[in-house]
């Protein structure tokens, strides 16, 4: 698994990938800070930490569109799974290494914390929530794009899926509400990402909510490695 995670890491800033997901979050981020915060002279960021979710959607795809649909195209995924490395850990070295590049790019909002710090005292306890909660949801969103990314052996085609999917699960509880089914509505609601994600911008750190994004994250990731296997045996 080592030996995969770091070449896959490798992989993103060898390429234009790694760079241009984290350009793209910056510069959101940025923005969303001048416009949630410094413009109007706040020291909150539950504004900001509310408006990332928009640009994980976006820019996961981008992500994690080539984890494994790249090993497909380029013909490569034979070798790979008959290396001695075991298929759950490849597919948990490309977790990882997304992973990493994906909290790198979350780091920002430490920096802006920090910058809140100058003109007043935050509550540094929801900002860790918020943190958390962030870095959570971003977990979940990768192990639904490399699920996407196995399904394919097109990088385009895996990056379309994955953004279709991620609005789906963000969206779920909206969906929900326009259905005539109110138990399907509340069935919506608690499998909305954006419901659970949301919480912890309220500063309400609720342990069910990282459970509901850990078990996202083991689900997905199974899914991945019973498709990969399926296709090694087929």
């Amino acid at each position: 698994m080592g030996a995969v995670f770091k070449r896959e890491l490798k992989s993103y800033f060898v390429t234009p990938v790694g760079y241009v997901f984290l350009a793209l979050f910056y510069c959101y981020a940025g923005l969303m800070f001048y416009v949630t915060s410094l413009s109007d002279g706040k020291t909150r960021l539950d504004q900001l930490f509310s408006s990332l979710i928009i640009i994980l959607v976006a820019v996961i795809p981008i992500l994690t569109m080539r984890t494994m649909a790249e090993e497909r195209h380029s013909r490569t995924d034979q070798c790979l799974l008959t290396s001695p490395v075991s298929i759950g850990g490849i597919v948990a070295g490309k977790f990882l290494a997304a992973f990493v590049v994906y909290l790198a790019a979350i780091s920002i909002t430490l920096v802006m914390s920090l910058v809140t710090w100058i003109y007043s005292s935050p509550d540094w306890s929801v900002l860790l929530g918020n943190i958390t909660g962030l870095a959570l949801l971003g977990a979940a969103f990768i192990s639904i794009g490399i699920f996407c990314s196995c399904c394919t052996e097109s990088q385009p085609v895996s990056a379309v899926i994955c953004f279709a999917a991620l609005l789906f699960v963000t969206f779920l509880s909206a969906i929900g509400a326009k259905l005539p089914f109110e138990f399907i509505s509340k069935i919506a609601d608690k499998l909305a990402f954006s419901e659970r994600y949301y919480a912890f911008t309220y500063g309400i750190f609720d342990i069910s909510n990282v459970l509901f994004f850990i078990s996202a994250v083991f689900v997905f990731l199974f899914l991945t490695v019973r498709v990969t296997e399926r296709r090694r045996f087929s």
